[in-house]
């Protein structure tokens, strides 16, 4: 099964994950980072792409100015769709954290959420094939990075899956004007098949036979 990983700028539009499903027609998933969807109607037209591309896209969408989780399917369905949980550490994921489709199940972690995933990722009572993170803008310090690759390797570990996350390349958190762009492939072993820091290319994995390619 090939993923596309893509680190779009944000933008008002689709041209992006058009133009690298267009060039790319043999990957299965497009996984896209937190709120590149800007607005309701641009979920609509999503859905229209993935489904006379035949592909799954995974991203996340902004309603009344709130970044919303979703997983559209190969026939442009909305499989998956929910509210982000809030940061309060009191505050359990929400549900869905995982759906079912082709006898695959996915998850779902919508950025800061991969910080509770340890612990409220037991409450799903079957194997999971792989865990879908988008994460909204870049890092903002050495460390917020390493602790997001920590605990995505200790997600993948515990629960025998593979962890997949990305980042927009521009904006910053809190517009604070630091940001590291990050994405990443971790192993069901929680071993890395790639850790991309501050470089913002496209990469397609072929997460069965463990290969990364590179644009």
């Amino acid at each position: 099964m090939k993923i596309l990983i893509g680190q779009p700028l944000h933008e008002n539009g689709l041209k992006q994950i058009s133009n690298e499903i267009i060039k790319n027609k043999e990957v299965d998933i497009v996984l896209y980072p937190e709120g590149y969807l800007a607005n309701e109607e641009l979920l609509k037209d999503v859905c229209n792409i993935a489904k006379e591309y035949r592909v799954m896209i995974i991203t996340s969408y902004r309603m009344n100015n709130k970044d919303r989780a979703v997983i559209i399917n190969n026939h442009g369905e909305k499989i998956l769709e929910r509210a982000k949980t809030p940061p309060d550490d009191n505050e359990k994921l929400y549900n869905p954290l995982v759906v079912n489709y082709n006898k695959m199940n996915i998850g779902y972690l919508l950025c800061m959420e991969i910080l509770k995933g340890v612990r409220d990722l037991q409450r799903v009572n079957e194997t999971i094939n792989f865990i879908a993170h988008p994460i909204g803008v870049g890092m903002f310090s050495d460390e917020q990075f390493q602790q997001w690759i920590t605990e995505a390797k200790n997600i993948a570990r515990i629960y025998k899956t593979i962890v997949i996350g990305t980042s927009h390349a521009d904006g910053s958190y809190r517009n604070c004007g630091i940001s590291i762009p990050i994405s990443y492939c971790i192993d069901s072993n929680g071993e890395e098949i790639f850790i991309s820091k501050a470089d913002t290319r496209t990469r397609v994995v072929d997460i069965d036979r463990k290969e990364v390619k590179t644009f």
